[in-house]
């Protein structure tokens, strides 16, 4: 490659990624556990333009628990540092009331562990009085449009019980994040049969972000030379799809933890941007994304108000729920299962957080 190609390319680049009018009015956006793992992983790539882009402006607040306000302010410091061209205001604070005051996207990181010897029960107990907590200020404090992304685990759950005591709020602003979970299968597609991962599309996650989620590739292409072929056709192994493939998405953020003796970071931050681009600016025509949300008795059949994840479309901020796709026997049993596992996660949280 001479000399004159590469400088046309580095010109190209330099076009396509330099803000070229940060005009716009600044959009509130508030991150919890902001100087947690994923918080302080999400708050740079907020900071770069990754969640709407590089020529919106953003008021970010991070907010987080009392015992981390030294971490707090460490992350306050560096993302300063970074001199973001889009970051017009950089807030701190450990306090709901002045996190959440007029916010116009919030992002639920913060969450309690599971810890040695912590049962499942305990767990969603501690994390439903955190999310009540958080709802009831989201209700107080927030826009009355403000759109919620719920991260932390269990996060369809967490969703539901955030929604459930906002109730001014509505509850098709509340969502919870299986995108990592797409993103994780999309690679290992890719991987399989040898093609860009952007290339692998309308893989859905149904149910919840746990072990019992199901990756179903059924509406799954990829595009090679310009020709669009079916996931199942490239792959030619139902066997693997339907078990292997479905175990490996299910348990990737365990084998993570495995490798890296701590959980996802990066992969989740980047995620959340997904999330937030395509819910805000609009999924791509042809495209549809996986999006845990609040059902409505009428989605699928299911009749139990839940955040089960489904294939989405988004526009112009409203996110629309892809119907009338068929069920197999085997599809419907994974369904069948993922979904008593968040009647029973919610049969649990709502017992410690709504009065009888």
């Amino acid at each position: 490659m001479d000399s004159s190609t590469t400088t046309r390319r580095l010109q190209h680049l330099s076009r396509h990624f330099k803000p070229s009018n940060i005009n716009t009015p600044p959009v509130r956006v508030t991150v919890t556990g902001a100087a947690g793992n994923i918080g302080y992983a999400l708050v740079h790539m907020i900071g770069q333009g990754r969640l709407l882009g590089p020529n919106q402006q953003i008021i970010l607040t991070l907010l987080e628990l009392p015992m981390a306000k030294d971490q707090l302010e460490g992350t306050m410091m560096e993302l300063r540092d970074c001199a973001f061209p889009i970051l017009k205001e950089i807030k701190g604070t450990t306090q709901y009331d002045q996190g959440f005051m007029g916010c116009d996207i919030a992002i639920l990181v913060g969450a309690k562990p599971r810890g040695p010897g912590m049962e499942r029960k305990d767990l969603l107990a501690a994390n439903a009085r955190i999310f009540k907590e958080q709802g009831e200020a989201l209700d107080k404090y927030a826009s009355k449009n403000v759109k919620v992304l719920v991260v932390g685990n269990p996060a369809n759950t967490n969703a539901l019980i955030t929604a459930h005591f906002a109730p001014s709020i509505p509850k098709t602003n509340f969502t919870a994040l299986t995108r990592l979970d797409q993103n994780r299968a999309q690679s290992i597609i890719a991987q399989r049969v040898s093609a860009n991962v952007e290339d692998v599309r309308n893989i859905i996650i149904w149910g919840n972000h746990s072990t019992t989620q199901f990756a179903d590739v059924s509406q799954a292409t990829v595009q090679q030379n310009g020709i669009s072929q079916t996931v199942r056709g490239l792959v030619a192994d139902d066997t693997w799809l339907q078990k292997a493939f479905v175990e490996q998405v299910a348990k990737r953020g365990g084998a993570i933890i495995e490798k890296r003796k701590a959980s996802s970071a990066a992969s989740a931050a980047s995620a959340v941007c997904d999330h937030i681009h395509d819910w805000l600016i609009g999924t791509d025509n042809g495209t549809f994304v996986s999006m845990g949300v609040i059902t409505d008795g009428k989605l699928y059949g299911i009749k139990e108000q839940v955040c089960f994840s489904f294939p989405c479309v988004c526009k112009d901020g409203n996110i629309k729920v892809l119907e009338g796709f068929q069920w197999d026997q085997f599809q419907q049993s994974m369904i069948n299962k993922t979904l008593k596992e968040l009647l029973e996660e919610k049969e649990m949280a709502m017992s410690v957080v709504v009065s009888k």
